[in-house]
């Protein structure tokens, strides 16, 4: 998504400031955009900090002894038994040292050390001991490390049941530490990362903190865009152990309460822990109180229509436009129930769309609400704003906000057409070729940047469009029904730009969606058909090699030959690569080399299973064809791709050595045979209901 960064001064220049934009609907704000009254940086950090501490220096002996220690266990001369006792009594010596300790530099490495070797006794005693300190460990360079050790340290003494009860007593003498004064660590660069892994453990999931911010990462990304399971479908942290539930729900509650006068602050602080609140997801009720008081609102009660108090809706407009802020706000509208996302909807952004899109941080907060949306009723409000504004999002750099449009509409089942409909007319008029839409999107930036697009041509040696090829890797997902313009359009392209494509990471993932579509094998096939003479370059293309897989799945028996035939001709080179062992083993090169007769007659029993499965499972109507793939057979209701794929994995498991050539011969006149196979198929896979016979 960092694409969408660096087009933002286009988009400002063009459309205005996001502040700009709002000055004119929310009331109180004054000429600059901001009210002066709640300007958010006379907010910043406004807390009382704990009293201070002062380190005292370690003195020479208690630093000798720890790097005896240290040069003990670099030596590796200590078995396992042994370093758990030196451990041990290690950390006896630290008793009433451990902030000094666990704040210097060196020692802390090998406290750390300590820390992972001890038994749970006396990792628990030395964290007792500290308790009252802990912050200050927390909020150290040094210390937050030993700090996050020691957590981690507990989370695999869990295993032991026996150690649950001991470990719960040490969590809450460090959470009633806590929160007596919680803002200085929750907004401290090295404090957040610990009390997320303390919250983690608590909540019983991984302890990798990273889980818990707010990126743009390809795991968000993909969730959003539907390549993943969302968390409203299952639980997306993995859960280790049954956790502290009532300790969690106390250092949350804590915190909450503490911080409510210190609210403002923390929304803006880039530190601020307020993300951790995805460990909440599946607490309703929790997050009914928690997301409130969050966005600002003083309300006790919770009622049902009246959650967001409208005189806070200016001020959580304005705080869009800062980046902690809008990571917190996508975090919300991810986890906030169904209730209250409604009413966040309807009193935050409805009618305001267009300009949150405009937004440097703020399109990323209407990529959440897409995404998140529940049902087509919202799906239409969004539509009703941003449907028609296709082209001047893309021209802003927001192509993400398209992506997630289109994907939530996929999701959703509604405005399919309107959303294919939208994007082909955002990149091309109703004079020109279709041919222009899908390098235009590849080339999203490129096209959007040119002076002159009326004569913009597919541009060399530029990297393709990361948000654009997952736009056409959804449109790829649709029926092919609504997306004859991008079918005319990819398939438009010569076949030095198919081969480009392939190269690259991007285009090689449309192209792979493409393949993967229900458009019809004979399309699929011109398309594989222009990468001739060209596997065995695209082979020993890392991306490029997924192609070549792709191609030889969706590819008839005379394409598969070729396709190995020339993978055979690069075979040493091909197996010294990463990526060669699993494609000649996949497509089974050496096989092909030494007895190609064989290798035609396993693939020719393999394209029969794959037809006959699809005949027994898929809806019946089968479109004939002399000779083609198990994917010439494509039907209007497909199997979903996890199916397919495993579908594809149980019978190559099946047909493990090439049949004799004259059986694929002898296998029509055979229907016996035919039934005992499908009934074995019947057997062993199970498809989805609504495709059973």
């Amino acid at each position: 998504m960092g694409e969408e960064d660096k087009s933002y001064k286009r988009g400002k220049r063009k459309k205005g400031s996001f502040d700009d934009n709002f000055k004119k609907k929310v009331p109180g704000r004054v000429s600059d955009g901001f009210d002066k009254s709640k300007n958010p940086e006379k907010h910043r950090m406004n807390f009382a900090p704990h009293n201070s501490i002062v380190r005292k220096q370690v003195d020479p002996e208690t630093s000798k002894y720890f790097s005896e220690i240290a040069n003990l266990f670099e030596s590796n001369g200590v078995d396992l038994e042994e370093r758990a006792v030196i451990c041990g009594n290690a950390l006896e010596e630290t008793r009433g040292k451990e902030f000094q300790l666990a704040t210097d530099y060196i020692i802390s490495h090998t406290l750390q050390t300590l820390l992972e070797g001890a038994n749970v006794d006396h990792l628990c005693a030395f964290l007792k001991s500290c308790a009252k300190e802990f912050p200050y460990i927390a909020m150290d360079r040094s210390g937050s490390h030993v700090a996050e050790t020691a957590i981690r340290s507990l989370a695999m003494h869990l295993q032991d049941s026996e150690a649950y009860f001991v470990i719960e007593d040490t969590l809450t003498m460090i959470c009633k530490v806590i929160i007596d004064n919680p803002v200085e660590v929750m907004c401290n660069c090295y404090g957040s990362h610990v009390l997320r892994s303390l919250l983690s453990l608590c909540k019983g999931v991984t302890l990798d903190s990273s889980k818990l911010q707010v990126t743009k990462s390809s795991a968000v990304l993909a969730e959003r865009l539907n390549f993943k399971a969302s968390r409203s479908d299952g639980e997306a942290l993995s859960h280790t152990h049954k956790g502290f539930p009532d300790l969690l729900k106390f250092l949350v509650s804590g915190m909450l309460n503490y911080t409510r006068e210190d609210i403002k602050s923390l929304q803006i602080d880039q530190y601020s822990s307020l993300t951790a609140l995805k460990l909440l997801v599946g607490d309703e009720e929790e997050l009914l109180k928690m997301i409130p008081i969050l966005l600002g609102c003083k309300k006790e009660s919770i009622v049902e229509g009246d959650l967001i108090e409208l005189t806070k809706v200016p001020d959580a407009v304005h705080l869009i436009g800062e980046a902690a802020f809008s990571h917190l706000m996508e975090v919300i509208l991810e986890v906030a129930p169904a209730v209250l996302y409604n009413e966040i909807f309807s009193k935050v952004f409805r009618n305001s769309l267009f300009e949150f899109s405009s937004h440097h941080y703020g399109n990323f907060v209407v990529q959440a609400l897409i995404s998140q949306a529940r049902h087509q009723g919202q799906m239409e409000l969004i539509w009703e704003e941003l449907g028609p504004k296709f082209k001047d999002i893309l021209e802003m750099g927001r192509s993400g906000v398209i992506a997630s449009i289109i994907a939530a509409s996929q999701r959703l089942h509604t405005h399919e057409q309107k959303c294919c409909q939208a994007l082909a007319a955002a990149v091309c008029s109703a004079n020109e070729s279709p041919g222009c839409i899908v390098p235009r999107i590849l080339f999203l930036d490129s096209y959007f940047y040119s002076e002159d697009k009326a004569n913009w041509n597919w541009p060399r040696s530029v990297k393709m469009h990361v948000i654009g090829s997952l736009i056409l890797q959804e449109v790829f997902r649709y029926s092919s029904a609504l997306i004859q313009p991008f079918i005319t359009s990819i398939l438009s392209l010569d076949d030095g730009n198919i081969l480009e494509a392939a190269k690259d990471t991007a285009g090689a993932r449309v192209i792979e969606a493409f393949l993967s579509s229900n458009v019809s094998a004979k399309l699929k096939r011109r398309l594989i058909a222009k990468l001739r003479g060209q596997f065995g370059e695209l082979s020993m293309n890392m991306s490029g090699s997924f192609t070549v897989e792709k191609c030889f799945t969706a590819s008839n028996i005379s394409l598969q030959e070729a396709i190995v035939t020339e993978l055979s001709a690069v075979r040493s080179e091909l197996s010294k690569t990463k990526q060669g062992p699993h494609l000649m083993r996949k497509l089974d090169v050496d096989g092909f080399a030494t007895r190609p007769d064989q290798w035609m007659s396993k693939q020719a029993s393999k394209q029969s299973a794959y037809k006959e499965f699809h005949e027994t499972f898929g809806s019946g109507e089968i479109h004939s064809s002399k000779s083609g793939s198990f994917l010439t057979h494509t039907s209007k209701k497909m199997l979903q791709p996890e199916g397919l794929k495993k579908m594809r994995k149980e019978i190559d498991n099946t047909l493990p050595s090439p049949a004799p050539f004259l059986s694929t011969s002898a296998y029509k006149g055979k229907p016996n045979k035919a039934e005992k196979r499908r009934q074995k198929y019947a057997g062993t896979l199970k498809a989805p209901k609504k495709l059973r016979t």
